[in-house]
C-alpha cells in the first residue's frame, strides 16, 4: 500500500500539491511511519484560488501545508461527527454539516476516504488558509 505523499504524487489531480510538498520538505514526513489525515487540495483549488505566489514564501508555505495535516486516522464519516480539528499547524478546522454533507474550512470532499500505509487521504476542493481559518462562520452569542 502506498504512503500519503506516493499518493499524492500518482495522482494526476494532484500535481501542484506533490510539487508543494517537496518544496516544503514535507515529502519525507509523509512517506514515513506516522499516521496521518491529510486533506489534499486538487489541482483545481490552487488555481481558482490563485495563491501560488503567496506560496514562495518558504513559511506561508509550511504553514498552509501542515494546516492541511491531523494527526491520526480519521474517515469522512468520524470527521462529519466533529466539530473540529487539530492540525500540526497548531490551528483547528472547522467542521460544519451542509444537508448532512460535512464541509472542513469550507471544502468539500471531491474523493475521501483513500487509504494509504501511514494514514488517509481526503482530496478537497478548497487550498484551507491558517489567517482565514473560520472565516465564513458567524458567532451566535
Amino acid at each position: 500500500m502506498p504512503t500519503i505523499f506516493e499518493r499524492v504524487r500518482s495522482d494526476s489531480t494532484l500535481k501542484i500539491l506533490a510539487d508543494l510538498l517537496e518544496k516544503a520538505g514535507l515529502a519525507v514526513l509523509l512517506s514515513g511511519t506516522g499516521e496521518y489525515t491529510f486533506f489534499a487540495p486538487n489541482d483545481d483549488a490552487f488555481q481558482r484560488m490563485n495563491i501560488e505566489k503567496s506560496l514562495d514564501d518558504p513559511q506561508n508555505l509550511m504553514a498552509t501545508l501542515k494546516y492541511h495535516m491531523v494527526s491520526g486516522k480519521h474517515t469522512a464519516a468520524e470527521i462529519g461527527a466533529l466539530g473540529a480539528l487539530d492540525t500540526e499547524y497548531g490551528k483547528a478546522l472547522t467542521i460544519e454539516l451542509e444537508e448532512g454533507v460535512p464541509l472542513i474550512d469550507n471544502a468539500q470532499f471531491v474523493t475521501a476516504d483513500i487509504e494509504c500505509s501511514n494514514g488517509i487521504i481526503h482530496i478537497i476542493t478548497n487550498v484551507f488558509q491558517p489567517r482565514l481559518s473560520g472565516w465564513y462562520r458567524e458567532d451566535l452569542s
